[in-house]
């Protein structure tokens, strides 16, 4: 039974505790205690009444106080591969949004790319006792990630995998890369080049699958001479250009896999005095914030990272408090800009 919550003149001076809120919002301490912990099933206007309470007394909970109560940290492991990428930056920002409204910490670290770094990743998050975990995009198999979920709920992205306590969330990086290639195919385009990501992770493969989709789809043979593959950075995208144009083969037009490599391969275009799009016809993927500021702006596929991260955190949440997620990530769609240009027939670099 809800008890009728103390006048502000029979509040106590001093640090404010767990049983000051709940003496203030008239529910019992244990109440305070799950909806701070995101496990209470309570009506709305309880956990209003907590809410005000804790805005109104100034209440900071203690993570380790609350973690030793109720068998939680509070905390959650967040596994990426660059802490410093453009577009899991942004994903990981969604998270800490996500995962603050809900009184969790998140804690960061990346895994390069590599299997052996992330397992020791996985291994010292454990050791924080972490409460669940989100793995974004790594490397590490499907058999670890089994191991793992048998201690936390864990949420994985970038592949498909169904086990107890894993959920995984995947884009459709195949009908991105069709999208993508289909628009430069529309604007006449029939030499279209490649920039690949690394072959070995399954979105390189999936994207690379997309463009041979499109090309087959219009009857233009697909042309392995005009895939080179980068390393998903700036510099990669550079050099994977600069062997396209070192090459034979004559192309008016090139999807990158990435937007980083797309703007490596826009250097190396203008290096070799080569425009875009008047010469060159550029697209690439991700929609990074960047990529409407490139000159010209540039023509992509649209990835939400911010909304990639806060529905892994939505969905490790729903988890954590007993539930199923349903969660998935928005479709495809081209974002088109400026990088594009329709081609005359016959026409190529």
């Amino acid at each position: 039974m809800a008890r009728t919550p103390a006048p502000p003149s029979a509040r106590k001076s001093g640090p404010v505790t767990l049983g000051m809120v709940a003496e203030a919002s008239g529910v019992s301490p244990s109440t305070v205690s799950r909806i701070l912990n995101g496990t209470a099933v309570v009506s709305a206007e309880k956990k209003a009444a907590v809410d005000r309470a804790i805005a109104e007394l100034g209440f900071v909970p203690n993570p380790i106080a609350r973690g030793l109560a109720g068998g939680r940290t509070m905390s959650i492991g967040v596994i990426t591969q660059f802490i410093d990428s453009p577009f899991f930056g942004v994903a990981m920002r969604g998270i800490e949004e996500t995962l603050s409204e809900a009184h969790y910490s998140a804690l960061f670290v990346s895994g390069h790319w590599d299997v052996e770094v992330e397992q020791r990743c996985i291994d010292t998050l454990m050791g924080r006792r972490v409460d669940g975990m989100i793995i974004l995009n790594g490397r590490v198999g499907d058999t670890a990630l089994r191991q793992l979920a048998k201690q936390v709920p864990t949420v994985v992205t970038g592949r498909s995998i169904k086990a107890p306590n894993v959920y995984a969330m995947d884009y459709d990086h195949r009908e991105g890369a069709r999208l993508a290639t289909q628009h430069l195919i529309a604007r006449g385009h029939r030499d279209i080049a490649h920039i690949g990501g690394d072959q070995s992770h399954s979105d390189a493969r999936e994207r690379l699958a997309g463009y041979q989709a499109a090309l087959e789809a219009a009857g233009i043979p697909f042309r392995p001479a005009l895939v080179e593959c980068g390393n998903y950075l700036e510099e990669g995208g550079r050099q994977a250009a600069e062997r396209l144009l070192a090459s034979p083969q004559r192309f008016s037009a090139l999807f990158a896999a990435n937007d980083q490599m797309a703007m490596g391969a826009a250097v190396a275009l203008h290096k070799a005095g080569l425009r875009v799009p008047q010469d060159v016809s550029l697209v690439g993927f991700d929609d990074l914030a960047l990529a409407m500021h490139m000159t010209p702006p540039l023509t992509t596929v649209h990835q939400a990272s911010l909304e990639l991260g806060r529905l892994t955190a939505q969905a490790l949440l729903e988890m954590l408090a007993g539930g199923k997620p349903t969660l998935k990530l928005p479709e495809p769609r081209l974002v088109e800009r400026d990088s594009v240009a329709a081609l005359a027939r016959g026409a190529s670099r």
